[in-house]
């Protein structure tokens, strides 16, 4: 099969030609047909995820595809079956898994991460009876693949971790994939969306997707953001992943407040002092979210049946295989939103 493949961290990205996955006990092979070019695998091409172990190494964790082949075992899938799955797999057994926490789960497996991924013919899942989703024939492979990890992350982090409500203010630090996915799924639960971000087009794309406000990343964006709330955001998420975003969120919160975490602090961006007196003493929560479930995922797409949610809104770019590598090496270039590559 044809792969987007690294030999070495933060070395060149070729189109290779490399064997195809096959599919052990509990294990299906996807055909990729639509997959995204996330933040993420920016991070894993540069040696910043202590998931991928070996090399070379096949990135891409969002896809929606074809059954192609199944392992001995497999129940909830058929040859032919048009799927998509969460880009963290639970195992189903374990007990995390069993009580709903299958994004969490110690045995978890992550294509792209912990073995190879989607930007590539065909990608493996591992626990595919506890995984996989069968897309609706309404949903087609590139909205089921704009789902993949940066929409259910987001609707993870606003809703159920952060429990959002009705007119609360909610405060989005980056507008990017995240970013801009947390502004629509804040919006659609009824809540008043700020968009904060270095970036004036993402800020725009932020407005245009139903921000009520947007303001710049700046020194004093504490008192601003606390100003125009009438005493602080509800909620704040970090979709970024940076001290200083975590400390302006934090600072900003009103009593009660809740901050989630969801954009991952690297390199030198990993110590993050954090004011404690203000939770104390404004009784915060501190709150990380990472990935979600299949079950988010599937209702996901019955938000999207009903017009209540449309994440293709959020794709800015559509290229194919060969341009994958281009894509992920000038990460930086894009512009906000989400790229799609069809295969």
């Amino acid at each position: 099969m044809r792969a987007a493949q690294y030999q070495a961290f933060g070395g060149p990205i070729r189109i290779a030609d490399v064997e195809a996955p096959n599919p052990g006990p509990g294990e299906v092979v996807v055909a990729v047909k639509a997959t995204g070019v996330c933040r993420s695998d920016w991070h894993g091409w540069h040696g910043h995820d202590p998931d991928i172990t070996s090399l070379p190494h096949v990135p891409g964790h969002e896809f929606a595809g074809v059954v192609a082949s199944v392992g001995d075992g497999v129940e909830s899938a058929t040859i032919g079956d048009r799927v998509a799955v969460p880009f963290v797999l639970g195992c189903g057994s374990c007990g995390l898994c069993a009580a709903g926490d299958p994004q969490v789960c110690p045995h978890q497996r992550q294509p792209g991460f912990t073995h190879w991924g989607s930007f590539a013919e065909y990608v493996l899942v591992p626990y595919a009876d506890n995984n996989l989703v069968l897309l609706p024939e309404e949903i087609d492979m590139e909205a089921a693949a704009s789902l993949g990890c940066r929409f259910t992350t987001a609707y993870r982090a606003v809703v159920q971790q952060g429990r959002v409500a009705p007119d609360e203010w909610v405060a989005i630090f980056g507008c990017g994939g995240v970013g801009l996915s947390a502004v629509m799924c804040a919006k659609s639960m009824g809540a008043r969306v700020i968009g904060v971000d270095t970036s004036t087009a993402a800020l725009e794309h932020a407005a245009a997707l139903g921000a009520d406000r947007i303001v710049p990343m700046s020194a004093d964006i504490q008192l601003a953001l606390m100003e125009s709330t009438e005493g602080g955001p509800h909620l704040g998420v970090d979709a970024i992943g940076h001290p200083e975003v975590i400390a302006a969120s934090i600072g900003s919160l009103r009593p009660r407040g809740r901050h989630v975490q969801v954009g991952l602090l690297v390199g030198d961006r990993s110590p993050t002092p954090v004011g404690l007196d203000q939770v104390i003493s404004k009784e915060l929560e501190i709150l990380g979210s990472h990935g979600a479930s299949r079950d988010v995922l599937a209702g996901l797409f019955e938000s999207i049946r009903s017009g209540e949610l449309e994440p293709t809104r959020l794709i800015t770019k559509r290229i194919g295989l060969d341009d994958i590598p281009q894509a992920l090496t000038r990460f930086d270039d894009h512009a906000p939103g989400m790229v799609i590559a069809h295969l």
